[in-house]
């Protein structure tokens, strides 16, 4: 029997760790591994085209599952490819394992071929990132990288030179117990006690909630009925918040609505949880905040905190709910829920008037029949830019669903790589990538990996022939649009050339049956939806002060879509607000 590998014994531990498959691009330094995968059962191969879209598929796997996933790139360029989509991931606190192949150990700083340096490249996208130099290094240096990943929700990456990876592994070896599921953290009953003393001392309080309240829902809507709070969100809290909650009001920042923005200036105590909210002009800065968040390096960076609050959101509302008093004023919350239903009210007509005869077809009205039609447990994944907006007010969350993109980072092109990571979890699961042009025609060769494993995601393509949000942020500064117009063939076409189903629309009439034989199709399918590029969104409440890019003028150049089913959600809300 031949001596275990390096290699093998690299992909053996990965198996522990969970790992199911790993996505990459084959090649030189990497051939050893992938010889190894291709001998071990337990563990599968994934060939795209484009190593960004690896790591992006990586990505979105472990955003699903929960679990480790894996991704690699050959030496120098290819695993160089991989750095935008590792950045998605770490940004995302979504644990992945990036294995960069390297040059041959003994040139290693001479200047060779492809050379690059993988263990300094990557260190700004990860929590560990180191070269294996030695044999001998094995199997510490990928469990501690696995152990980064889960432990801290983020990348590690090892650097593994292809001459190492090749060599016998090392004899009598240590391997280490691998923790592969992350501890509740429960903050301190001083914290608690100081935290439960703000609560009960404010008249007004406001949640809002971001990704960390995920697997918290009940202990979100419990204290918000304890103490009469509005509940809002940012987008990565949408998808684990804004279902069964008669408190909401909506979603603040630059693809906001409803009253969001209200209630979190209005209140006298606002407790953000789980949520690093970028947009800290969208924030007051005359009211009391907490935040409660699992990452200590969060706390405070937004916004001044009169508490940090260091632990899991789940476990310190547990601890709150037993020892807050019971709020029995719901003035506020109920000025709130009319003010919420109010704002929808007045923006819901713009796109519900007519829009069903108007071309090109709004892009409104393609996310609210998709959001009709999709299945209850969908997973959608959701370009950057003008996606991003009819995700944000047309995707109806619902416990079940999921809705991924690239939230924290901003990356185009991300929404069909991490299709091709959520499909894989679960063929039978029904997956829809909301792609623009834009970001589509910037990966469009991995559109060939959906059908070279006959992938069934359905890409809905919001077809502007615009870089949309650009082009609304140079008129917005008063600059004329320019470089933002994409001459676009016929996408359909070309998915029916590549062996996909193909069906563009061109009239709002032909929506409704394209999207329902797409997604009766059984393998990868494509909706070229040519979409009206003037139909653009700005955020409720805006300033000079609050982004480059966005003016008072603005409204006069956009069109303000609604808000989809949500309005339904406020009015139900509304009903039970006790009338004078």
């Amino acid at each position: 029997m031949a001596k275990q590998n390096v290699a093998q014994q690299f992909v053996d531990i990965l198996v522990r760790a969970g790992v199911r498959r790993m996505y990459g691009v084959v090649g030189d330094s990497l051939n050893p591994v992938v010889d190894a995968i291709r001998r071990t059962g337990d563990i599968e191969w994934i060939q795209v085209r484009h190593e960004e879209t690896a790591a992006f598929a990586a990505g979105a796997e472990a955003q699903i599952t929960g679990r480790l996933a894996a991704c690699a790139g050959s030496c120098g360029p290819g695993n160089l490819h991989l750095i935008n989509g590792l950045y998605d991931a770490h940004r995302s606190m979504a644990p992945v394992l990036a294995l960069a192949s390297h040059i041959p150990s003994s040139e290693i700083g001479l200047g060779y071929f492809q050379e690059t340096h993988p263990d300094r490249l990557f260190t700004e996208c990860s929590h560990y990132s180191e070269l294996i130099s030695n044999p001998r290094q094995m199997p510490r240096v990928l469990q501690t990288a696995i152990q980064h990943a889960i432990g801290r929700s983020g990348v590690g990456v090892v650097a593994l030179p292809g001459d190492i990876a090749a060599e016998p592994a090392p004899e009598k070896t240590v391997e280490h117990a691998l923790v592969t599921a992350r501890p509740s953290v429960r903050p301190g009953d001083g914290e608690i006690e100081k935290l439960v003393r703000l609560v009960d001392e404010a008249d007004k309080v406001t949640l809002f909630c971001g990704s960390g309240t995920a697997g918290a829902h009940t202990e979100v809507m419990e204290f918000a009925g304890r103490v009469k709070a509005p509940i809002g969100h940012a987008l990565r809290g949408k998808e684990w918040i804004q279902y069964d909650n008669p408190y909401d009001v909506g979603m603040s920042g630059l693809l906001g609505y409803g009253a969001a923005y209200e209630a979190t200036h209005e209140c006298d105590l606002l407790i953000l949880l789980g949520t690093d909210f970028p947009y800290n002009a969208f924030l007051p800065d005359d009211v009391k905040i907490v935040q409660v968040d699992i990452r200590p390096e969060h706390l405070g960076r937004r916004s001044q905190l009169d508490l940090a609050v260091w632990g899991d959101v789940r476990e310190t509302l547990r601890a709150l709910n037993t020892r807050v008093k019971v709020k029995t004023d719901r003035r506020f919350l109920d000025r709130m829920l009319k003010k919420h239903a109010d704002a929808l009210e007045g923006v819901v007509k713009a796109y519900t008037r007519k829009v069903e005869k108007r071309t090109p077809v709004h892009p409104e009205y393609v996310a609210s029949v998709l959001d009709e039609l999709a299945d209850e447990d969908a997973v959608f994944t959701v370009d950057t830019g003008m996606c991003n907006v009819w995700a944000a007010r047309y995707l109806s969350p619902n416990g079940k669903r999921r809705i991924i993109g690239s939230f924290s980072h901003g990356s185009m092109a991300n929404a069909l790589p991490q299709a091709i990571g959520a499909q894989f979890t679960d063929r039978n699961r029904q997956v829809v990538s909301m792609s623009g042009d834009g970001g589509f025609s910037m990966l469009m060769g991995d559109f060939l990996t959906l059908v070279q494993y006959d992938l069934p995601v359905k890409v809905v393509l919001f077809n502007n022939s615009s870089l949309g949000m650009v082009e609304l942020e140079m008129l917005d500064s008063g600059l004329p649009s320019y470089g933002t117009a994409n001459k676009n063939p016929d996408f359909a076409a070309l998915a029916r050339a590549a062996g996909a189903y193909g069906v563009r629309v061109e009239k709002p009439k032909q929506l409704t049956g394209a999207l329902k034989d797409a997604f009766k199709h059984r393998g990868p399918a494509l909706v070229d939806v040519v979409t009206d590029p003037n139909a653009l969104s700005i955020p409720p409440r805006i300033s000079a002060e609050m982004v480059t890019g966005f003016a008072l003028s603005a409204s006069k150049i956009v069109l303000d879509g609604g808000v989809g089913r949500m309005i339904q959600m406020a009015r139900s809300n509304l009903r039970n607000v006790p009338r004078p």
